[in-house]
């Protein structure tokens, strides 16, 4: 006869409603008491109700997500739709809100703050509204996400550094904003490591688009400014920077090496990038904000990235 839920519960001593959460992943608990559930689950055969198990998952939540500046990117466009997949998964509502936070007259369970400008006066308003926050990026002093932005953008300077190359000029954004500022620190912090400190003119704003990209490496060029490899802080600028060096009439990688940052699929060039798992990031951010409705604390995420060496990368033709 099959074991019921109730049975597995009584055997193990434990409440109905802790043996339910742990075959649901959810709740906090020892990671002794969780192996136990399962492992006594295995034993028995028990296999859940696919129906209970379904109104298990469903929180009831809703999470905003605050879109502070628009533009839907290549790359937001895949961590948008990882979101909605994980919400959907978990039957928690998900809401877009392109207005200003103010404006709102009731507002989600928790909100995800996308893009970290000006995002303390947002912090604020949903603290005094009560509303708990996930800053989606880099944020000191509260519950966030982020890639490892800083370390993600050493270690690609670091992959130049060892092929040979010293004259490496960064691509980003000249902006306040953390992911442009983590890994422009991270490319100076290897840099530094090889006795070379900050060069202005080896520092490009590409606006972190495709078309800002090759218009900096394009105008740095034409000026007069000679590297012989760029770290793009993203893969869009990265294309653009080298569509700018193919028409200026070098070669990727034979005269300059390339490397990006996203890992964004559907790219036209094989790019060496620093891969995002953009999967992960939705599942964190999307379960410390179920968690923070609960009233568990803020915790720090940094998301893991790795480095993919490509066709954009080789040694320069001439030694340092």
């Amino acid at each position: 006869m099959k074991i019921t839920l109730d049975q597995l519960a009584l055997n193990l001593g434990l409440s109905k409603g802790t043996v339910s959460r742990a075959m649901n992943g959810k709740g906090r608990m020892s990671e002794e008491t969780r192996t136990r559930i399962l492992a006594a689950m295995q034993e028995a055969g028990y296999t859940p109700d696919p129906t209970a198990q379904e109104l298990s998952r469903r929180s009831g939540h809703s999470i905003g997500i605050s879109l502070q500046q628009g533009g839907f990117g290549p790359y937001f466009t895949l961590f948008w739709r990882a979101l909605v997949q994980v919400t959907s998964e978990r039957g928690t509502r998900f809401i877009e809100m392109s207005e200003p936070l103010d404006s709102y007259a009731r507002l989600p369970h928790a909100v995800l703050l996308h893009n970290t400008i000006e995002v303390q006066e947002r912090l604020a308003l949903l603290a005094r509204r009560g509303v708990p926050a996930v800053v989606l990026g880099h944020q000191p002093d509260t519950a966030f996400v982020v890639p490892d932005d800083a370390n993600g953008a050493r270690a690609a300077t670091a992959h130049l550094q060892a092929l040979g190359h010293r004259a490496i000029a960064y691509v980003g954004m000249a902006s306040s904003q953390q992911s442009d500022q983590d890994r422009r620190a991270g490319y100076r912090d290897a840099m530094a490591d090889i006795g070379i400190g900050v060069r202005e003119q080896f520092e490009l704003d590409g606006g972190f688009t495709v078309l800002g990209g090759y218009r900096a490496v394009r105008r740095a060029w034409e000026e007069g400014v000679r590297f012989s490899a760029l770290f793009c802080a993203s893969d869009e600028m990265a294309v653009g920077a080298i569509g700018a060096l193919e028409d200026l009439g070098l070669k990727v990688p034979d005269d300059v090496s390339v490397v990006g940052f996203d890992g964004l699929p559907g790219m036209p060039y094989a790019l060496t990038t620093v891969v995002q798992d953009i999967g992960r990031i939705a599942v964190e951010a999307i379960s410390l904000a179920e968690a923070l409705i609960d009233g568990g604390p803020k915790r720090e995420i940094i998301v893991p990235v790795t480095l993919r060496v490509g066709a954009t990368t080789a040694p320069p033709r001439h030694a340092p």
